[in-house]
């Protein structure tokens, strides 16, 4: 029976997340702890890709990091970004946290409901005549521009921020007594098996989100019993619920 999980992301800030009612609502206890920390790339090195911010028109986003650190490099370019440019978002929550920057209107906001990037070429290719920029991490494959060649979009992807082990400690490996990890990124997979070998590759049950999360997990080896999103489950939470709704 599971009764304890680690989440690989920080806790969340608010009280209300789906995460503390599972707590309560199934007794298992969750533990926020992030495998991978995401540090942006300072001007300096973002220059050398010899990108122009202002050159494009729109933007996309599949992640609140991109978000973050495309509008830091801005600030620090000291680049206005102009009112008509326009944000594709993989999600609604993303599109949502755009609010963090600049004011949202739904004419230049755009967004997809299941998390892949797929779901949102459709949209994107209703607005062609666009110069897209989409901001990655150093850690990623080709699956994107392949897609987005395959629709004769004009685009270009370019690394903002890079994804570094968040090591543990000797203390945490000796006490590490969970029964399932949820992740988030391919880069949790490979500092997961890094930090534990194959000890826990059978024992531990994880959780992925994301197709690329999930291709790292089953490619580790490991025990993978929730994967995220899905159409009936488009967030983890949502699908992390029902699994220990069935194994309660």
């Amino acid at each position: 029976m599971t009764k304890k999980i680690l989440i690989s992301q920080p806790r969340p800030s608010s009280d209300k997340s789906p995460y503390f009612e599972m707590e309560k609502d199934y007794g298992v206890e969750l533990v926020f702890r992030p495998f991978i920390k995401v540090e942006g790339l300072s001007s300096k090195d973002f220059r050398q890709q010899k990108i122009s911010i202002l050159n494009y028109t729109a933007v996309v986003f599949t992640s609140r990091h991109a978000i973050d650190n495309y509008f830091k490099l801005a600030k620090e370019m000291r680049l206005e970004i102009p009112e008509g440019m326009k944000y594709f978002c993989v999600t609604e929550t993303i599109a949502l946290y755009i609010q963090k920057y600049v004011q949202y209107r739904k004419r230049k906001v755009f967004f997809g409901k299941t998390g892949k990037i797929d779901d949102l070429i459709p949209t994107m290719v209703k607005h062609k005549t666009e110069k897209y920029l989409i901001p990655m991490s150093d850690v990623h494959d080709d699956t994107v521009q392949k897609l987005l060649d395959a629709k004769k979009l004009n685009h270009t992807e370019c690394v903002m921020y890079r994804t570094v082990s968040n090591d543990f400690t000797e203390e945490e490996v000796k006490t590490f007594d969970y029964d399932m990890c949820i992740f988030f990124s391919p880069s949790g997979i490979n500092a997961f098996t890094k930090t534990f070998s194959d000890t826990k590759n059978n024992v531990v049950e994880v959780g992925t989100f994301g197709p690329a999360t999930a291709k790292a997990a089953h490619d580790a080896g490991l025990k993978v019993t929730v994967e995220a999103p899905t159409q009936k489950h488009p967030s983890m939470t949502s699908a992390l619920k029902e699994y220990l709704e069935k194994n309660k």
